[in-house]
C-alpha cells in the first residue's frame, strides 16, 4: 500500500510553505484528532511542551486529550522561516477551561517533512496566559479561520 501524498510536497517555496501552515491551521481548528492525525507520518514524532509523542494513533490520543480541556479553542499560525523540507511557525490560540478561565497560549513550532508532505517532526515551545473574556480576539464560528480576519501580525501578536 502507497503512502498518500499530502501536498504541498517538499522541496518548499515561500508560498507554499504559506499554503502548508495555513492547511495545518485550518486542521487543526476542525479540532478532529483523527483528521489532523493524517497529515503526519505513521512514525512522527512530537515534543510537546514537555510531553514526548510518537506515532498517529499516540497523536489522536494526545489531541483527543488536549481539547477535552482546551475548549473553544481557535488557533492563527504564521510562517516563520523555511527551507526546503522544514517549516517554522509561529503560533498564537485562544481557549478555555472548564471553569470559564480564558487564555491566550503563544508558540513555536518547528516542522520536518517527508518527501511525501507528511510531517515526520514536530517540536513545539508553549506559553499560557491567562486573559480576560473581554482580551479575546478571535471571535469566529468555531472553525476554519475566515479568510479576512487578520493574521498575527495585523494583530500586533
Amino acid at each position: 500500500m502507497s503512502t498518500p501524498t499530502r501536498p504541498p510536497v517538499p522541496p518548499f517555496t515561500r508560498e507554499s510553505a504559506i499554503e502548508k501552515v495555513r492547511l495545518a491551521e485550518d486542521a487543526w481548528n476542525t479540532r478532529d484528532p483523527a483528521k489532523v492525525a493524517l497529515a503526519y507520518s505513521a512514525d512522527s514524532r512530537w515534543r510537546n511542551r514537555a510531553e514526548f509523542v510518537a506515532g498517529r494513533e499516540a497523536i489522536v490520543a494526545f489531541l483527543s486529550r488536549k481539547w477535552a480541556r482546551e475548549l473553544d479553542y481557535r488557533l492563527v499560525k504564521e510562517l516563520w522561516a523555511h527551507t526546503d523540507h522544514r517549516i517554522a511557525v509561529r503560533f498564537a490560540y485562544e481557549w478555555h477551561d472548564d471553569s470559564g478561565q480564558w487564555y491566550r497560549s503563544y508558540g513555536n513550532e518547528n516542522w520536518e517533512f517527508d518527501a511525501d508532505g507528511l510531517m515526520r517532526a514536530r517540536h513545539a515551545s508553549i506559553n499560557d496566559l491567562p486573559i480576560q473574556e473581554s482580551a479575546r480576539l478571535y471571535h469566529w464560528p468555531l472553525g476554519r479561520r475566515p479568510d479576512g480576519h487578520p493574521g498575527l501580525t495585523d494583530l500586533g501578536l
